[in-house]
């Protein structure tokens, strides 16, 4: 879910997908998401954002200024003066911990503490996206593109459907525990490997399209024997699949012309992240007065206790986390590797969701995830083989 630097990509947009034009470098999500999943290639998006997580592609010869990393000869990351030792281990590990940390304190804040406020929930997160990137750009840690309104009119169309996919993402994990979630994430696949198949021509083999029908039997399967079956989760899980797919080829479609729209030519993660969550919150403050959310956050006790905001805080420098992280994993290794971690780190995740939560399951449930799991890995490696032909 998801869904992403902060939120750009959800959780579940597949790696690959995101990386044919490596010039016109778009990014993971999440939030809502994400996740991205939550594979929706790896975990979303949402949040927040789930990804719904965010793909992003950088130069090895690239300065922290110009708002990339900076990778030295002898592999080592170079911030200022400090250098980092055991990189790709270290960034792995943060990536994994920062995407399995987003969906879970979402969850927990959704579920645990039953806050019924899913979209001032990321209006929020997107707020600490906001106030985080901002001051890191002002402070000149990083750069910025201007959000001119050539840009915002160019972007505006990936971000309805960016703050879509968030929200779907945070209604159905209200709705259904994480590790259905994270099954039915690879739905998502199946609708963007469609899609590019339309617009786009790509081919794709035999085995790609294997394990993109074992996913939906395993999402399929997994629904029959969930104990804890919810229909209005999994109707918002099934929009929040379709709207992940979109937001990744729309991006594709939007990314040249919103490179042209731009000072510098150029629009690197920290401007979307930037240009998404500021976009967001003129139409986050919309729909929260459409789905009426005011009553509820004026009546709910929840905003006069100190720890849910230091949570639902949390949830947003996770969100943001999962985006720094995602870049230098990347930098580090390949999107090949990430996509692999991507998918490896569902099971982690998924075991937690059902031990943290006491999720009612049964034998056929839990196999019905495992294959699911076991799908995932398979479509990553597939694709991962796919790459390497063409």
């Amino acid at each position: 879910m998801c869904t992403f630097l902060c939120r750009v990509v959800p959780l579940g947009i597949p790696t690959d997908t995101m990386n044919e034009d490596k010039d016109s470098n778009p990014s993971v999500v999440l939030l809502s998401t994400r996740d991205p999943s939550l594979n929706q290639g790896p975990l979303g998006s949402p949040l927040r954002r789930e990804r719904s997580p965010l793909k992003i592609f950088c130069d090895d010869e690239a300065d922290l200024e110009e708002g990339k990393l900076l990778k030295s000869k002898d592999n080592k990351l170079l911030v200022g003066p400090v250098r980092i030792h055991n990189q790709a281990l270290l960034s792995g590990l943060a990536y994994c911990l920062s995407s399995c940390s987003m969906i879970l304190v979402n969850k927990f804040v959704l579920s645990g503490y039953d806050f019924s406020a899913g979209i001032s929930l990321m209006l929020y997160q997107n707020f600490v996206s906001v106030v985080v990137v901002s001051v890191l750009s002002l402070s000149g840690m990083i750069s910025t593109e201007p959000l001119t309104w050539r840009l915002i009119r160019v972007w505006l169309p990936v971000n309805f459907i960016f703050v879509g996919m968030l929200i779907t993402s945070m209604f159905s994990l209200k709705h259904i525990n994480v590790a259905m979630v994270t099954i039915l994430k690879n739905v998502t696949n199946v609708i963007t490997a469609l899609g590019e198949t339309y617009f786009f021509g790509k081919y794709h083999d035999s085995k790609v399209w294997t394990a993109l029908v074992l996913m939906i039997v395993s999402a399929i399967s997994g629904g029959v024997t969930d104990l804890s079956f919810n229909a209005v989760g999994y109707s918002w899980q099934f929009c929040n699949c379709i709207l992940t797919a979109s937001y990744s080829l729309t991006l594709r479609r939007v990314m040249d012309t919103a490179k042209q729209a731009t000072k510098s030519g150029n629009l690197n993660e920290f401007s979307m992240v930037l240009l998404n969550n500021t976009l967001s919150l003129p139409l986050g403050l919309f729909l929260v007065l459409v789905f009426n959310e005011v009553d509820y956050l004026s009546t709910t006790p929840l905003l006069k206790e100190p720890m849910f905001w230091l949570v639902i805080t949390s949830s947003g420098f996770l969100g943001l986390a999962i985006s720094f992280t995602s870049l230098w994993f990347l930098h580090q290794t390949s999107a090949t590797t990430y996509s692999l971690v991507g998918s490896l780190n569902k099971i982690p995740l998924s075991v937690a969701g059902i031990l943290l939560f006491n999720v009612p399951t049964s034998i056929k449930n839990t196999l019905s995830i495992l294959f699911g799991l076991l799908a995932g890995i398979f479509f990553a490696k597939a694709k991962i083989r796919e790459r390497s032909q063409s």
